[in-house]
């Protein structure tokens, strides 16, 4: 998410609901770590007006039961369900691996093939449990929802905001915009790769 003044944030998670009845809530997280929900300080709200400070009881696979600095009523903690938890990108630490990313530093970035031409620029990044999945917004309008492969998406450069695509063949919206025939060496043999 990109707010109003530029700056990019990300959603570690969002409350579910109250857990017990001195105020702890159920967090379902999207961290790697369900407890790293908490790690980089305080948390905001959407709109960054509300600040929460987090301490985790207890970790579950897709969870954590946490306590919010003030909040010792269970009617206050579950008048806060939806509510999804934010940071700054800023405060994230960098990545390990080579290929992968914040959604927030791959939203916005210019969808290109390889030859510069434009595609598109994302405007999303989902994953709905195969896998990551790009939506581009194109020019004309028109989203298209691109997985998030090394195939469909062999480059990435986060310095120039840009992606290189290669939508597979059959993709809406795409098949008219895909670029011409190529060939790739495969097993030591050249073979025409739609």
């Amino acid at each position: 998410m990109i707010v109003a003044d530029g700056t990019k944030r990300l959603c570690l998670g969002a409350i579910a609901g109250a857990h017990g009845v001195r105020g702890a809530v159920r967090i379902k997280t999207f961290t790697a770590e369900p407890q790293a929900v908490a790690a980089y300080g305080p948390v905001s709200d959407e709109t960054g007006t509300r600040s929460f400070a987090l301490r985790v009881d207890r970790v579950g696979p897709d969870h954590v039961i946490a306590h919010i600095a003030g909040i010792t009523d269970r009617r206050i903690a579950e008048g806060l369900k939806g509510t999804r938890l934010y940071v700054e990108r800023r405060v994230m630490p960098a990545l390990d691996a080579a290929d992968e990313y914040y959604a927030a530093d791959l939203i916005g970035a210019a969808a290109e093939y390889a030859d510069g031409r434009p595609f598109g620029k994302v405007s999303a990044v989902y994953d709905f449990g195969a896998g990551d999945v790009l939506e581009i917004q194109q020019e004309d309008g028109a989203s298209v929802l691109l997985p998030f492969t090394r195939a469909a998406v062999p480059a990435v450069d986060l310095g120039q905001a840009r992606i290189v695509v290669d939508p597979p063949g059959g993709l809406v919206g795409a098949s008219e915009r895909r670029p011409p025939q190529r060939r790739r060496a495969v097993g030591g043999k050249a073979r025409e790769h739609a």
